[in-house]
């Protein structure tokens, strides 16, 4: 009989992922461990933590996609090796970037789609900030050329996103965000003379407001900085940060001139992660025409191989999120994003009118003309008994992730809720929301749930 040695410490092909040495202790979190693991092991205890998070596909504060199809995992995979930045290693993946950026500029009405300037990048925040660059950059040659002071940068808004703090920060540009007035979610274009002036270096329009969902008035904010130049001679560019409206606004709001239709708007970023319907990893940045871009904000390297011009933060990244941006160019075509959000925004407006039936709130923001979202807050918080924070809580006990949170200056003191609605996320979905806001409801009134007077730990 032949004889056997075992060794206990190596797993065989047969022996369970619960039972082998990794297995039977914590993971280590602040030290690499001595010994090789059997891959399927890691994989079990890694998913087993990852269970722990939320459900993405019940996470209704998020813009960023959740689902995808299928074709799109394979071409992930494909291209898991792939390097955005080597152009010439990779020169079809360039390619496809190029193309990319073609279409979204004649989708966005560019007078030379075919020839515009523009890129991808890791997402809407890094596609804005360069945005930001191109006017900080134009603005200080303009200066300098007419012999003025070039070291006072400052660029106007309304409530934005955190990445254009960070750009005003990280790039030493004076942010004047403009306070929301009473009733207004958004920039008002009346308000644009008491910021504007001669160290302006842009206005930012946003096409989908972070927190109510609705559009600034791009058109008529970039009427009132023509008629500023007319009265002072200012000539202040518009950049509209399209972050969630530029993937929803051409087919849902085609009459709606928020683009390149509008001659002031210099450049738009966007992200293709959101309502483009792209993986996490992938936004772009336009410009209405290639001389909008300074060439002194264009790197050439050579070490990858060939001459490569790179204008970005970030350098090396993967490639395989354009890559999925172009096949759902191609997959649905105009036809299918429209179907989609024609979709998308009838359950955001049967939820509005739902929400608005239930007797404790008024809703901010419709469904209606925007993006495909419904945000709201409390008629009378004095008089509701409990908070949007203990709506919050108590949605969480279902899996539900709703986020609550106030409104930016001047309006700090209204606390809002917000649904948003994506791609993959049916109407079935909404109103099983429905039905558990409304059992929600009638826990708290009851004094069933727990008061929560301050924001929880869930932020987005």
């Amino acid at each position: 009989m032949a004889l056997h040695q075992t060794d206990r410490g190596v797993a065989g092909p047969y022996d369970d992922v619960y039972a082998m040495p990794i297995s039977e202790h914590a993971l280590p979190k602040y030290f690499m461990p001595e010994e090789v693991s059997d891959p399927r092991a890691v994989k079990a205890l890694i998913r087993d933590e990852l269970a722990l998070d939320g459900n993405a596909a019940q996470n209704l504060a998020t813009f960023c996609t959740t689902w995808a199809e299928d074709e799109v995992h394979s071409l992930m995979d494909e291209c898991i090796g792939k390097n955005m930045v080597d152009k010439d290693e990779y020169p079809q993946t360039a390619d496809i970037e190029n193309r990319c950026v073609h279409i979204l500029a004649d989708l966005w009405h560019s007078p030379h789609g075919e020839t515009t300037m523009g890129c991808s990048t890791t997402g809407s925040s890094e596609a804005a900030m360069l945005g930001g660059l191109a006017l900080k950059w134009r603005w200080r040659r303009r200066r300098e050329a007419e012999g003025k002071p070039a070291d006072r940068p400052n660029l106007v808004c309304g409530p934005v996103q955190v990445c254009w703090e960070k750009f005003a920060r990280y790039f030493d540009v004076e942010l004047r965000q403009v306070p929301l007035e009473p009733d207004a979610t958004g920039l008002r274009p009346h308000q644009l003379r008491e910021y504007v002036d001669e160290n302006t270096i842009g206005v930012v329009a946003i096409l989908g407001v972070t927190y109510t969902c609705d559009y600034e008035p791009v058109k008529e904010i970039a009427a009132e900085l023509d008629a500023i130049q007319a009265d002072t001679g200012l000539d202040v560019p518009v950049h509209v940060d399209a972050a969630s409206g530029g993937f929803v606004a051409p087919f849902l709001r085609p009459e709606l001139e928020w683009d390149f239709r509008v001659e002031r708007v210099a450049s738009i970023n966007s992200s293709g992660h959101k309502y483009g319907m792209a993986p996490l990893g992938v936004g772009w940045a336009i410009w209405r025409t290639a001389d909008l871009l300074p060439e002194d904000l264009i790197f050439r390297v050579s070490y990858l191989g060939g001459d490569m011009p790179t204008f970005a933060l970030n350098f090396s990244r993967p490639g395989g999120e354009v890559v999925a941006q172009y096949y759902n160019l191609l997959r649905l075509g105009r036809a299918g994003y429209r179907r989609i959000y024609r979709a998308a925004a009838g359950s955001a407006e049967w939820l509005g009118e739902q929400i608005a039936g239930m007797g404790p709130f008024t809703l901010l923001y419709d469904g209606r003309g925007a993006l495909p979202a419904v945000s709201w807050t409390l008629t009378d918080p004095a008089a509701a008994g409990f908070t949007l924070y203990d709506v919050t809580e108590q949605l969480r006990l279902r899996g539900w992730q709703v986020p609550s949170y106030p409104l930016p200056p001047r309006r700090q003191e209204t606390v809002i809720q917000r649904v948003l609605i994506r791609h993959g996320i049916s109407h079935d979905k909404i109103e099983l929301l429905a039905a558990d806001v409304r059992e929600a409801l009638g826990r708290l009134k009851d004094g069933a749930g727990t008061p929560a007077p301050h924001q929880p730990g869930f932020h987005h």
